[in-house]
């Protein structure tokens, strides 16, 4: 049947009954769950939701972004079914008594996008069976190559003493062919779960693992107010970070650059560069390119 989800058997749809009994309350971690057949974009949706007052816990999926987006406005686009395109809502600032979560400080939010760059790799590596890391700031590689992406968003809340709510949106490319695969010039070449030879290419079970993995990290760096090393996300990101002990150079706005060695991750979530001049500290929104 022309424009049938089920022509491309490499590709079916996922189903949303299924996975809201699977991920929402009171069997699963989130509250809500929003699936779409074709979307702008997943974050602005989310962000939407977050500005009419949506509860933390929304997660809404798209078969197919028509605009999807990655930092700084790059296009992040893949053919209807072959990725995973995801965003999920959180409201970090806002105590949750129930859970015993005290409200996360706003200076620790910088590390929500780190955070969802370890849960996509555990997904990743656990069932896809690939060697994935993580690129500071926000890129999954699998064999060197760019396979996914982490875009973060604050969203003010209408009463300016509240804090902002985030959105956390993630992409991946499962079973994308070497022709459907995104240009990146000047940056890292793209790959697919499919063409890396993964194991597993079912975006069910992929989703599942990704959206558990989120919840589980996100509830331990809530549980205790967001200090990473106690929790252990700041061990864990350093340990799947491939940037970590390379040689980079950092492109930044107003035409400057750092060049040196990449020597960690502080507490912020900034990646620490020592260059012949000292040691510097750079946030993701300071950077326009890593290379």
């Amino acid at each position: 049947m022309p424009g049938s989800p089920y022509t491309d058997l490499d590709r079916p749809p996922l189903s949303a009954a299924r996975l809201r009994r699977a991920l929402v309350a009171p069997h699963g971690p989130w509250t809500r769950l929003e699936l779409r057949a074709e979307t702008g974009s997943t974050n602005a949706d989310a962000a939407e939701a977050a500005r009419a007052g949506e509860p933390e816990g929304l997660v809404v999926i798209a078969e197919r972004q028509t605009a999807g987006r990655g930092r700084r406005g790059r296009v992040w686009q893949s053919p209807a079914r072959a990725g995973i395109a995801t965003s999920v809502l959180l409201r970090p600032g806002e105590a949750v008594a129930d859970r015993a979560w005290p409200p996360a400080p706003p200076a620790g939010y910088g590390w929500l996008p780190l955070l969802a760059g370890v849960a996509l790799v555990e997904a990743v590596t656990r069932l896809a069976e690939l060697d994935a890391s993580l690129k500071w700031p926000n890129d999954l590689l699998v064999d060197g190559r760019k396979c996914g992406g982490i875009l973060a968003e604050a969203i003010p809340a209408a009463d300016p003493a509240r804090p902002p709510a985030i959105v956390l949106g993630i992409g991946l490319n499962v079973t994308l062919r070497a022709h459907e695969l995104p240009e990146n010039p000047g940056g890292l070449p793209a790959t697919s779960l499919q063409l890396s030879g993964a194991s597993v290419t079912d975006r069910d079970p992929l989703l599942r693992a990704l959206l558990r993995a989120l919840a589980d990290w996100y509830d331990q760096w809530r549980a205790v107010g967001a200090d990473v090393r106690e929790c252990g996300l700041h061990e864990a990101y350093v340990r799947s970070c491939d940037t970590v002990g390379r040689q980079v150079r950092v492109l930044l706005p107003g035409g400057g650059e750092l060049v040196g060695s990449a020597t960690g991750i502080d507490p912020d979530g900034r990646l620490v560069v020592r260059t012949s001049g000292g040691e510097h500290r750079v946030a993701a929104g300071d950077v326009l390119h890593l290379r």
